[in-house]
């Protein structure tokens, strides 16, 4: 049986919105009423030893590999929101929205501080 094509829920492989290579699959999980994610594969090297040591909350020191990235996003309209999203890499956590494209293929996911106006966005693929 396929993925439910209007749900976020399941495995997504992020892609970096700078170079556009794969970053990492994502696993989104529901948990009550709220979203979250945690990292499942990267495909940066020596990543099965890496620690978030720039996070600064409860994730510092924590492995990358099964670190949750996405906190207590809830469905909304057209989407998700009012959750947070970590950058593993420097330890920022940045409020966060995401949509589904294309069918339900893409999750556009973008990260911002204070206003989404100022933030970036990533496509992330979903994983068959």
């Amino acid at each position: 049986m396929g993925a439910d094509l209007t749900s976020v829920l399941g495995q997504w492989k992020t892609i970096d919105d700078k170079n556009g290579t794969p970053r990492a699959i994502v696993s989104i999980e529901k948990r009550g009423d709220k979203y979250f994610g945690h990292i499942e594969h990267s495909f940066a090297p020596g990543a099965e030893s890496r620690v978030c040591s720039e996070c600064s909350d409860d994730r510092k020191g924590k492995p990358v590999l099964g670190l949750e990235i996405i906190r207590n996003m809830s469905k909304r309209d057209e989407g998700y929101a009012g959750g947070e999203i970590l950058d593993p890499d420097n330890g920022w956590v940045y409020r966060c929205k995401f949509h589904l494209e294309e069918g339900g293929q893409m999750l556009v996911v973008r990260g911002y501080l204070g206003f989404s106006l100022f933030g970036r966005s990533q496509t992330w693929l979903r994983v068959p």
